[in-house]
Protein backbone atom coordinates (compact mmCIF):
# COMPACT_ATOMS: atom_id res chain seq x y z
CA UNK A 1 0.00 0.00 0.00
CA UNK A 2 1.01 3.53 -0.84
CA UNK A 3 1.78 6.45 1.62
CA UNK A 4 -1.27 8.32 0.26
CA UNK A 5 -3.70 6.14 1.33
CA UNK A 6 -2.37 5.32 4.45
CA UNK A 7 -2.33 9.24 4.81
CA UNK A 8 -5.36 10.06 3.81
CA UNK A 9 -7.09 7.26 5.53
CA UNK A 10 -5.39 8.65 9.16
CA UNK A 11 -6.70 12.17 8.24
CA UNK A 12 -10.12 11.56 7.54
CA UNK A 13 -10.30 9.74 11.29
CA UNK A 14 -8.85 12.80 12.71
CA UNK A 15 -10.96 14.74 11.15
CA UNK A 16 -13.79 12.76 12.37
CA UNK A 17 -12.27 12.56 16.27
CA UNK A 18 -12.35 16.66 16.02
CA UNK A 19 -16.01 16.78 14.65
CA UNK A 20 -17.38 14.74 16.96
CA UNK A 21 -16.11 16.42 19.91
CA UNK A 22 -16.81 19.48 18.95
CA UNK A 23 -20.55 18.51 18.51
CA UNK A 24 -20.06 17.14 22.34
CA UNK A 25 -20.08 21.33 23.28
CA UNK A 26 -23.45 21.93 23.86
CA UNK A 27 -25.23 25.23 24.09
CA UNK A 28 -25.53 26.64 27.58
CA UNK A 29 -28.75 26.90 29.20
CA UNK A 30 -29.77 30.46 29.44
CA UNK A 31 -28.50 34.00 27.46
CA UNK A 32 -26.01 35.06 30.67
CA UNK A 33 -22.00 34.96 30.59
CA UNK A 34 -23.22 33.33 34.23
CA UNK A 35 -24.65 29.92 31.74
CA UNK A 36 -21.99 30.43 29.48
CA UNK A 37 -19.32 30.08 32.56
CA UNK A 38 -20.68 26.93 33.96
CA UNK A 39 -19.82 25.37 30.91
CA UNK A 40 -16.25 26.13 31.29
CA UNK A 41 -14.56 22.50 32.37
CA UNK A 42 -16.43 21.05 29.02
CA UNK A 43 -14.91 23.62 26.93
CA UNK A 44 -11.84 23.15 28.77
CA UNK A 45 -11.33 19.29 28.44
CA UNK A 46 -12.53 20.01 24.62
CA UNK A 47 -9.53 22.75 24.18
CA UNK A 48 -6.50 20.20 25.61
CA UNK A 49 -7.95 17.22 23.37
CA UNK A 50 -7.91 19.31 20.72
CA UNK A 51 -4.30 20.83 21.12
CA UNK A 52 -3.68 16.72 21.21
CA UNK A 53 -5.34 15.70 18.29
CA UNK A 54 -3.49 18.84 16.76
CA UNK A 55 -0.41 17.44 17.95
CA UNK A 56 -0.70 13.76 16.72
CA UNK A 57 -2.34 15.21 13.26
CA UNK A 58 0.80 17.56 12.91
CA UNK A 59 3.11 14.62 14.22
CA UNK A 60 1.56 11.89 12.09
CA UNK A 61 2.04 14.56 8.82
CA UNK A 62 6.16 14.53 9.47
CA UNK A 63 6.50 10.69 10.38
CA UNK A 64 4.55 9.99 7.39
CA UNK A 65 7.16 12.09 5.44
CA UNK A 66 9.97 9.96 6.74
CA UNK A 67 8.49 6.82 5.70
CA UNK A 68 8.92 5.70 2.37
CA UNK A 69 7.03 2.31 2.52
CA UNK A 70 3.81 1.10 4.36
CA UNK A 71 4.09 -2.44 6.01
CA UNK A 72 1.08 -4.89 7.47
CA UNK A 73 2.65 -4.29 10.75
CA UNK A 74 2.40 -0.33 10.56
CA UNK A 75 -0.84 -0.48 8.85
CA UNK A 76 -2.19 -2.28 12.16
CA UNK A 77 0.15 0.14 14.96
CA UNK A 78 -1.51 3.05 12.90
CA UNK A 79 -5.13 1.20 13.94
CA UNK A 80 -4.08 0.86 17.03
CA UNK A 81 -3.23 4.60 17.52
CA UNK A 82 -6.28 5.72 15.93
CA UNK A 83 -8.61 3.09 17.94
CA UNK A 84 -7.00 5.08 21.08
CA UNK A 85 -7.71 8.48 19.49
CA UNK A 86 -10.96 7.69 18.76
CA UNK A 87 -11.40 7.70 22.57
CA UNK A 88 -10.51 11.05 22.82
CA UNK A 89 -14.17 12.57 22.24
CA UNK A 90 -15.99 10.39 24.82
CA UNK A 91 -13.25 10.95 27.67
CA UNK A 92 -12.74 14.44 26.86
CA UNK A 93 -16.75 14.96 27.26
CA UNK A 94 -17.21 12.46 30.36
CA UNK A 95 -13.93 14.47 32.00
CA UNK A 96 -15.26 17.87 31.20
CA UNK A 97 -19.27 16.95 31.77
CA UNK A 98 -18.41 15.54 35.56
CA UNK A 99 -16.17 18.27 36.00
CA UNK A 100 -12.73 16.80 36.32
CA UNK A 101 -13.65 14.28 38.92
CA UNK A 102 -11.02 11.77 39.41
CA UNK A 103 -12.28 8.45 37.71
CA UNK A 104 -12.90 10.38 34.03
CA UNK A 105 -9.48 12.17 34.67
CA UNK A 106 -7.81 8.87 35.31
CA UNK A 107 -9.37 7.47 32.55
CA UNK A 108 -8.32 9.95 30.13
CA UNK A 109 -5.18 9.73 31.03
CA UNK A 110 -4.93 6.29 30.26
CA UNK A 111 -6.73 6.99 26.99
CA UNK A 112 -3.43 9.32 26.63
CA UNK A 113 -1.46 6.91 27.31
CA UNK A 114 -2.31 4.28 25.44
CA UNK A 115 -1.74 6.37 22.25
CA UNK A 116 1.72 7.59 23.46
CA UNK A 117 2.38 4.04 23.70
CA UNK A 118 0.63 3.44 20.36
CA UNK A 119 2.35 6.00 18.44
CA UNK A 120 5.69 4.61 20.06
CA UNK A 121 5.12 0.97 18.53
CA UNK A 122 4.12 2.66 15.29
CA UNK A 123 7.04 4.79 15.54
CA UNK A 124 9.30 1.67 16.31
CA UNK A 125 7.82 -0.50 12.98
CA UNK A 126 8.92 2.34 11.01
CA UNK A 127 12.25 2.77 12.20
CA UNK A 128 12.89 -0.92 12.31
CA UNK A 129 11.60 -1.35 8.31
CA UNK A 130 14.35 1.72 7.54
CA UNK A 131 16.84 -0.03 9.57
CA UNK A 132 19.22 1.93 12.28
CA UNK A 133 20.47 3.91 10.19
CA UNK A 134 17.77 5.15 8.56
CA UNK A 135 16.20 9.16 8.36
CA UNK A 136 13.57 8.67 11.46
CA UNK A 137 16.07 6.83 13.34
CA UNK A 138 18.71 9.65 13.13
CA UNK A 139 15.87 12.69 13.25
CA UNK A 140 14.52 10.97 16.56
CA UNK A 141 18.15 11.12 18.71
CA UNK A 142 17.22 10.81 22.05
CA UNK A 143 12.96 11.47 21.74
CA UNK A 144 13.44 12.77 25.19
CA UNK A 145 9.63 14.19 24.77
CA UNK A 146 8.45 10.58 23.81
CA UNK A 147 10.53 9.32 26.71
CA UNK A 148 8.82 12.29 29.03
CA UNK A 149 5.11 11.67 28.17
CA UNK A 150 4.02 8.71 29.16
CA UNK A 151 5.43 9.48 32.98
CA UNK A 152 3.36 12.67 32.71
CA UNK A 153 0.52 10.86 31.89
CA UNK A 154 1.18 8.10 34.68
CA UNK A 155 1.55 10.72 37.32
CA UNK A 156 -1.53 12.67 35.89
CA UNK A 157 -3.36 9.87 36.35
CA UNK A 158 -2.22 8.97 39.90
CA UNK A 159 -2.63 12.48 40.83
CA UNK A 160 -6.07 12.71 39.67
CA UNK A 161 -7.13 10.49 42.91
CA UNK A 162 -5.14 13.00 45.36
CA UNK A 163 -6.02 16.88 43.72
CA UNK A 164 -8.87 18.04 41.62
CA UNK A 165 -6.93 19.70 38.47
CA UNK A 166 -3.11 18.80 39.37
CA UNK A 167 -4.18 15.91 36.61
CA UNK A 168 -5.87 18.25 34.06
CA UNK A 169 -2.06 21.00 34.94
CA UNK A 170 -0.25 17.56 34.02
CA UNK A 171 -2.07 16.66 30.94
CA UNK A 172 -1.84 20.23 29.23
CA UNK A 173 2.09 20.50 30.79
CA UNK A 174 2.69 17.44 28.60
CA UNK A 175 0.88 19.12 25.61
CA UNK A 176 2.57 21.91 25.36
CA UNK A 177 5.47 20.23 25.61
CA UNK A 178 4.49 18.50 21.93
CA UNK A 179 3.31 22.45 21.37
CA UNK A 180 6.07 23.57 20.41
CA UNK A 181 7.34 22.97 16.74
CA UNK A 182 9.33 19.47 16.62
CA UNK A 183 11.81 20.26 14.12
CA UNK A 184 13.88 17.20 14.30
CA UNK A 185 12.19 15.31 10.92
CA UNK A 186 12.30 18.32 8.92
CA UNK A 187 15.40 18.68 9.34
CA UNK A 188 16.72 15.10 8.83
CA UNK A 189 14.35 15.08 5.51
CA UNK A 190 16.45 18.25 4.52
CA UNK A 191 19.62 16.58 5.28
CA UNK A 192 18.80 13.79 3.08
CA UNK A 193 18.02 16.01 0.11
CA UNK A 194 21.95 17.69 0.47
Amino acid sequence: MGKGRFEAFSDGVLAIIITIMVLELKVPHGDTLGALAEQWPVFLSYVISFIYVGIYWNNHHHLLHATSSVTGGMLWANLNLLFWLSLFPFTTGWMGENHFAATPSAVYGVALLMAAISWWILQTLIVRAQGEDGVLKRALGSDWKGRLSPWLYLVGIVASFCVVGLAQAIYLLAALIWLVPDRRIEKALAHEKH
